[in-house]
């Protein structure tokens, strides 16, 4: 069996095993992500990320992502930042801009230098989608909710209990409001435009954060009157500060990205690198 060098990253927490596949390309990514993402006989993580070379001359590599139960997402705000930090402190580009194609669109990844080490990145998130209206589930007792796009879906609840995450997380992410399942968020205010919030992650179930989550929550908070322009969404990995830019109506998510560790793997025979 062939080895794979990867490398474990997290950003506020959302941990994720990264591969340079422009020199390891993996031929079943989806069954390397649910084995590699056990906590108990694999590295362990949120999900695989693949880390590519751009199929289009507008963007500077790409990303593939894939959540701990095989099911591949449109993108992922905390890898992004990772992913900057990756390409600019493994030398890969020397660039402090980056284009990053993803599943939903090209992300420009801004990356904020301290003495030659990324110390964080700022993510364009581009312009949010709302639903017409916003969704209300009875049948869980709960208040009204907010559904936000933000090339994935949410559902945001203000609310004075967080923690109930674990039990109303897997039932709304599969809710037949939600035919292609959904990211979920329950949020406290805590202070002017700041939020604790826990999140439910779409094939992954509790993590420790989630960029598009918070940037979802963001925006939930602002069109409801909650919030200004820019919050600090305070999740269990960390704080994440967001900004929906008044010029365009982007969202900017900022935050840290770390190393954890690198190691080499061994694939499986329906996993090994073509």
């Amino acid at each position: 069996m062939d080895k794979i060098p990867f490398t474990k990253m997290q950003g506020a927490g959302n941990d994720y095993i990264y591969v340079n596949t422009m020199e390891y390309p993996i031929a079943n990514p989806a069954e390397a992500a649910v084995r590699w993402s056990d906590r108990h006989t694999g590295i362990g993580s949120d999900g695989l990320v693949l880390i590519g070379a751009s199929p289009s001359p507008e963007a500077d590599f790409s990303m593939r992502i894939f959540n701990a139960d095989g099911s591949e997402a449109m993108m992922c705000g905390n890898a992004c930042r990772c992913i900057g930090k990756y390409l600019y402190e493994r030398g890969l580009i020397q660039k402090t801009e980056i284009l990053l194609q993803t599943l939903s669109g090209i992300k420009t990844l801004i990356l904020h230098i301290v003495d030659g080490r990324v110390e964080s990145v700022t993510v364009d998130m581009l312009e949010p989608k709302l639903a017409d209206e916003s969704l209300y589930l009875p049948d869980h007792g709960l208040s009204q909710g907010i559904f936000v796009s933000m090339g994935n879906p949410h559902y945001v609840i203000f609310t004075d209990d967080v923690n109930q995450i674990a039990d109303l997380g897997p039932v709304l992410e599969n809710h037949p409001a939600f035919p292609e399942r959904c990211n979920i968020e329950l949020a406290e205010q805590k202070g002017d435009s700041i939020f604790r919030v826990r999140v439910w992650e779409r094939g992954s179930g509790i993590t420790m954060s989630c960029g598009t989550g918070a940037c979802a929550t963001a925006v939930a908070a602002f069109v409801s009157g909650r919030s200004d322009r820019r919050s600090q969404i305070i999740m269990d990995g960390g704080t994440l500060t967001i900004e929906l830019r008044e010029t365009d109506n982007h969202v900017l998510l900022t935050g840290p990205a770390d190393f954890v560790f690198d190691g080499e793997i061994e694939q499986a025979d329906d996993v090994q690198k073509i």
